[in-house]
């Protein structure tokens, strides 16, 4: 029987790392009957962290999709990891969400992480509700989390619960429940029956006070959001629970607000209030916009689809994992109804694909017992069959066809040389690498057969740390490792007006040809290389040669910089005249003069190597702040701002990729383990003069 659109709801848990959200999805499973014992990331029994990479590391790598009931709702839950080097995991299941739980350490607060999935929520305009997390620690500060989010994010969050309490059970005044903003009880969570039984009961006259003071806060959002909300407060009656709630999640809809929740996933206190939270404020499919897309056909024309089982069938590929019987395929249903056995059409790769099987998914795996014969319009599902379509695809009905927006990922910034201790493992090594791209869209591999290397590429020491353990452990490969060395870019720092020449005598014939090309540094040194045809209509150069010419600029920018080849970036090449012999100014004659014009014009407009600059964000013990300041500008980092948060100072600063390998150890080193450091890709800047002579012969 097809689901009721209206109760779907297709969430993700999204955090800065060790926040607590593989814990906070353990729960909710556990909470709703979907499994009876609770998993504990320290002792790797967790459902979605069941890679064993991520059970070694007690982190989240690969995002994983369960499925559970709660009330009468029924809900996809994607768990995503919280490293920088697995963003695109965050990416790719943003993409394809309704809403979204960030959760925040009580203690920690918004950290540099929660920054970037938040920006990546609001990149994709997904809606969400807060959970204040591990509110039993020492440290823990609901107050502090909750003012921070507003200045750092550009949130505006709303309190619909107050903790009882804060901190661990020693201290005076351990953290033992929640105040329920909406309907003015107390909920005390049953430490016997991990979370399951509640007590509901009046607010204490102790906390009624400051519980009615929050309530009176989130009431003024109600009544600015809603009018007849207001008219009841003029008129001194009270405004029902409906409509606080319904008010509350038109809000959050609309992006406008997010609700707060709090409590400790580990000890299962105040989850049950944040599932209905999910239910009552986060949309179903129905309450987003409908998705646009194009016809492949005609790429002008904009076509729509609506979460509509009547609709015609339209999804979008957002993971590949392979496997032995056949890549399992994670499908986005957005309209229609994908239906076992049928025929889809992939338009990014125009062929048909097969749909052979469709399964329920359950973590990384097809659930057991899971095999459904079809899923309808704002589902989510594992599909077989497929072969052609790659990460971001679209698959839709073979006769109404249309093609929806990608998955845009971020570039790689390390690079690692490896290659098969002998040549039986080359062709296993090719043929793994090859999964491993599919898998993980941000994983690059290029051969360079005259070393008999092959450079790998991904997001950061982390990434290509796992990406080896998987060659070596898993896939069993005798692969020899070199050193990671950065990504660089290249671009110009100044403007060119060059003329490239072919003049050759080739036997009797002569070849001939002269094109006037400007070369420019565009504003944005990370943009995109421009190439752009400027030839005036009486210019004498015209059909299939003139075409070859601009080719050939493209061909060339694309080939990287003159520097060391390094991708090019940051520069527009204008061709704007031309001169040509009534014989021997061929296509072959033009391509030679645009490559000669496209050398020396770089050359004239003076190359730059650009490095990778991260974003780093330290945070430390004030005792350790000197010598970890120190250390930063030992690495040539620039100190954006230090703040203090609590009992602790967080350093933020721009330090260039090159000088902050192994750096997270150099953190904990130069604290006695006390302090921890986090970073994301800033920026491209140039690099030192020694840097870009080291590539010159």
């Amino acid at each position: 029987m097809a689901l009721d659109i209206s109760k779907i709801r297709n969430i993700g848990i999204i955090a800065h790392i060790d926040a607590g959200k593989t814990t906070v999805t353990e729960r909710m499973l556990y909470l709703s009957g979907a499994k009876h014992r609770v998993g504990r990331v320290d002792h790797g029994t967790t459902d979605t962290d069941d890679d064993p990479e991520e059970q070694e590391r007690g982190i989240t790598i690969f995002s994983a999709c369960v499925k559970y009931n709660w009330n009468q709702y029924s809900i996809n839950l994607l768990d995503t990891p919280g490293h920088v080097d697995f963003t695109a995991e965050v990416e790719r299941c943003l993409r394809v969400l309704d809403g979204a739980v960030t959760v925040f350490s009580a203690r920690e607060g918004v950290e540099a992480q929660s920054e970037t999935v938040w920006r990546q929520a609001d990149k994709y305009g997904v809606p969400r509700i807060v959970f204040i997390n591990k509110m039993d620690r020492e440290g823990a500060n609901f107050e502090a989390v909750y003012n921070d989010i507003a200045p750092r994010l550009g949130g505006r969050p709303v309190a619909v619960e107050l903790p009882v309490g804060q901190g661990p059970p020693h201290t005076s005044d351990p953290f033992r429940g929640v105040i329920d903003l909406v309907d003015l009880k107390m909920l005390e969570f049953d430490p016997e029956t991990e979370g399951k039984e509640v007590k509901e009961t009046d607010i204490p006259a102790d906390l009624l006070d400051e519980a009615m003071l929050w309530r009176e806060q989130m009431l003024e959002v109600v009544y600015e959001l809603n009018d007849e909300a207001m008219m009841l407060a003029m008129d001194e009656k009270p405004v029902p629970r409906e409509m606080i709630v319904s008010t509350l999640r038109k809000g959050c809809i609309e992006m406008a607000i997010q609700p707060v929740f709090c409590g400790s996933a580990l000890h299962g206190i105040g989850v049950q209030p944040l599932m209905t939270g999910v239910g009552n404020y986060l949309p179903s499919p129905l309450d987003r916009p409908p998705v646009e897309g194009f016809d492949p056909k005609k790429p002008d024309k904009v076509l729509v689809r609506k979460p509509d089982v009547k609709e015609p069938f339209c999804g979008l590929v957002f993971k590949i994992l392979p496997a032995k019987t056949g890549d399992n395929y994670w499908i986005r249903v957005y309209s229609g109804e994908l239906k076992q056995n049928s025929r889809v059409q992939c338009p990014n790769r125009d062929k048909k694909e097969n749909i052979a099987q469709l399964w329920q998914i359950h973590a990384s795996k097809k659930e057991r017992d899971g095999q459904i014969e079809s899923v309808g319009a704002g589902d989510i599902c594992c599909v077989i069959g497929p072969r052609f379509a790659i990460t971001g695809d679209t698959v839709c009905d073979t006769k109404e066809t249309i093609e929806l927006p990608s998955i845009k990922f971020a570039e790689s910034v390390l690079s690692m040389a490896i290659e098969p201790e002998n040549t039986g493992d080359r062709k296993k090594l090719e043929e793994t690498l090859e999964m491993l791209r599919r898998q993980d869209p941000t994983f690059h591999a290029v051969e360079n057969e005259e070393l008999g290397q092959t450079l790998i590429s991904g997001m950061g020491e982390l990434h290509l740390e796992v990406i080896q353990h998987r060659l070596t452990r898993d896939f069993g490969l005798n692969v020899k490792f070199y050193k990671p060395r950065v990504n660089y870019r290249e671009t110009i720092s100044g403007n060119s007006d060059i003329v490239g020449q072919c003049n050759r005598q080739i036997g009797a014939s002569h070849m001939f040809a002269r094109l006037k090309v400007r070369v420019s540094a565009l504003e944005d040194s990370s943009s995109p290389v421009l190439v752009f045809d400027r030839l005036p209509a009486e210019c004498p150069l015209q059909g299939n040669v003139r075409a070859a010419a601009i080719e050939e600029l493209r061909q060339r920018a694309e080939g990287g910089g003159l520097i060391a080849g390094f991708p090019l970036s940051g520069v527009k090449i204008e061709a704007y005249d031309a001169e040509v012999h009534e014989e021997g100014s061929d296509e072959v004659a033009f391509r030679i003069a645009a490559g000669d014009a496209f050398d020396k014009g770089l050359q004239a407009a003076g190359p730059v190597l650009l490095e990778p600059v991260m974003r780093v964000e330290v945070t430390t013990p004030e005792d350790y702040m000197g010598e970890i300041v120190g250390d930063l500008l030992q690495r040539r980092a620039i100190i954006a701002s230090t703040e203090t948060r609590g009992a602790m100072t967080v350093i933020t600063a721009h330090a260039p990729l090159k000088e902050l390998f192994g750096y997270s150890s150099a953190v904990r080193s130069l604290s006695q383990g006390r302090a921890g450091g986090s970073m994301e890709p800033y920026s491209y800047q140039p690099a030192p003069k020694e840097d870009a002579e080291s590539f010159q012969y």
